[in-house]
């Protein structure tokens, strides 16, 4: 369902966007969800076991796609996701170069003008947009359109308000921080901010991104959600992928082919030695064969796995408190709910921002724990790899989409490849929202991804020229169901997802004029990209 409204508003010295005509057709609001290092199966709506029944509601009666993508890691796909540019074509440093936080969107924090956020472009069109999370963009909240935010810029403790900003200014924390967690900080903003929009601006529409930490280590949870987990994967990642690739079969998320095995090579893509002997006999590296395993190593291992799965859980019951909000506003229905992931889930094992004491309680506040590749792998089934990497375990997310007024489609899955950048031109296609070059301004580069408007009504292929990507040396393209991937030190491989989305079976020796002419695509749209990058 498109919306009959023309809209004409300048949005931006380079970007005119709008012309409005049925000022009387109430426009939807918009609510973007994201988790942080979720992985692809994590969902009981994507064949996992973790309790997360608003998020399966939303997928029960709305979309879920199986083929969408991040960039595999956090501030690039969140720099796509809000001005529907791949982070290295705003990224007016070095190019290609690994990015780096304090980088992504330009030298010094600044975007190009013909890239600004979502709420930039919307503002003129009459809407109020809130942050409330996770910032980790260029840039202060509010000079991106934002009315009101609170940017948690404390990644290291779930426990705290070191680090809040609350409207760009600091808070002070309390030394002594009590009954605080992060994930409820978090919905406590968003919906204070939904409350603030009933009562003054009711006859406006709003955007509302809400950027949860969670499961992101730290693995910090609420005991009392850590207990409904505390047994249940003493099985092991091996079972646990196993268990999640059957119910995934049943739900249709994938096709029936052989799992493949674990990558028991394949441990943290950073490495950190200290981290272990701070972490102790249970921590290990690899994920070796479960019974491979000592008896301490399987309970700590299925502690932190118990730990992540809890902090799921709580976002999932944050979500409620939002929905529940958005019903009592009478707003529900009219609001388009969009929930992702930035990365898949994380191999990573570090040890930082105040350090671990192995004598407190796992979970709590003194500790410090990651989830490493194991149980990493069991989130991301049934694909290979994590964040960081662009196989398709790095890059897969659930993508649900929930708008009762807007199409008919209840429970439905849609197959067609769809990215983060694919949001903003879907949002401004939704709203009737046209880009144009202003005269004498500098003509904004074209949207790299698709608007997915018509994947809402029907499950139908979005065509695209490709999808791309690049962090830390690690690429690939995909061209309809074919796909060029490769890790930094490694050569390049293909497959055809429409048989292999696992990415077992390597055709490049097969096939290596395929392989020749995908590797020259991707090169031709790397040196587009930095002409992009350089533009002013």
């Amino acid at each position: 369902m498109i919306f009959p409204l023309v809209l004409l508003v300048v949005a931006s010295a380079c970007l005119e966007t709008v012309t409005e005509s049925q000022s009387d057709i109430k426009r939807p609001n918009i609510v973007v969800i994201l988790a942080d290092d979720l992985g692809y199966s994590d969902l009981g709506c994507y064949g996992g076991e973790i309790e997360t029944p608003q998020l399966d509601t939303l997928a029960a009666n709305g979309l879920r796609f199986t083929q969408f993508y991040n960039t595999a890691r956090c501030w690039p796909t969140r720099g796509s996701l809000l001005t529907g540019y791949y982070a290295q074509q705003i990224h007016r440093d070095k190019f290609p170069r690994d990015l780096e936080p304090s980088n992504v969107g330009g030298v010094n924090g600044k975007r190009p003008a013909w890239a600004p956020l979502l709420p930039e472009l919307l503002q003129s069109a009459g809407y109020r947009s809130y942050h409330s999370g996770k910032w980790h963009i260029d840039g202060k909240t509010l000079a991106g359109g934002f009315d009101r935010s609170l940017n948690i810029n404390n990644p290291g403790n779930m426990f705290t308000m070191r680090g809040v900003v609350r409207d760009d200014v600091p808070i002070k924390a309390n030394s002594d921080d009590k009954d605080i967690y992060i994930t409820t900080v978090t919905a406590d903003h968003a919906i204070s901010c939904l409350q603030e929009h009933a009562k003054q601006y009711r006859d406006r529409p709003f955007f509302q991104f809400i950027a949860f930490h969670a499961p992101h280590f730290p693995l910090h949870a609420l005991p009392e959600d850590i207990a409904k987990y505390e047994q249940r994967y003493l099985g092991g990642w091996d079972e646990l992928r196993e268990q999640r690739y059957e119910r995934q079969v049943a739900l249709g998320i994938t096709k029936k082919t052989p799992l493949a095995s674990i990558e028991r090579e394949v441990g943290p893509p950073y490495r950190f030695p200290d981290a272990f002997k701070k972490l102790g006999p249970g921590e290990v590296e690899f994920p070796v064969a479960w019974k491979e395993l000592t008896e301490e190593q399987q309970r700590f291992q299925a502690q932190k796995m118990a730990i992540h799965a809890a902090m799921v859980d709580r976002m999932d019951q944050e979500i409620g408190r939002v929905i529940k909000q958005l019903r009592e506003m009478d707003m529900f229905d009219n609001t388009l709910i969009v929930f992702l992931s930035d990365n898949g889930a994380s191999a990573e094992i570090m040890v930082r921002d105040g350090g671990h004491n192995p004598e407190a309680p796992a979970g709590s506040a003194q500790s410090y724990l990651c989830l490493g590749p194991g149980f990493s792998a069991a989130c991301n089934t049934p694909f290979r790899r994590h964040k960081t990497w662009v196989h398709e375990g790095g890059i897969s997310t659930p993508f649900i989409v929930h708008w009762p007024a807007g199409f008919k489609a209840r429970g439905e899955l849609r197959s067609s490849p769809g990215h983060v950048v694919d949001v903003v031109p879907t949002v401004l296609e939704l709203l009737e929202i046209e880009r144009k070059g202003s005269e004498g301004s500098v003509a904004p580069p074209p949207f790299p991804g698709r608007s997915l408007a018509t994947a809402l009504s029907d499950d139908v292929s979005v065509n695209r020229p490709y999808l791309w990507w690049l962090h830390e040396g690690n690429r690939a393209l995909r061209v309809g169901d074919w796909k060029v991937v490769a890790t930094a030190d490694k050569e390049w491989e293909l497959y055809d997802l429409s048989k292999d989305r696992g990415e077992q079976h390597n055709l490049a020796k097969e096939m290596p004029d395929k392989l020749t002419e995908m590797t020259e695509q991707w090169l031709e749209v790397t040196t587009q990209f930095v002409q992009d990058a350089t533009s002013p």
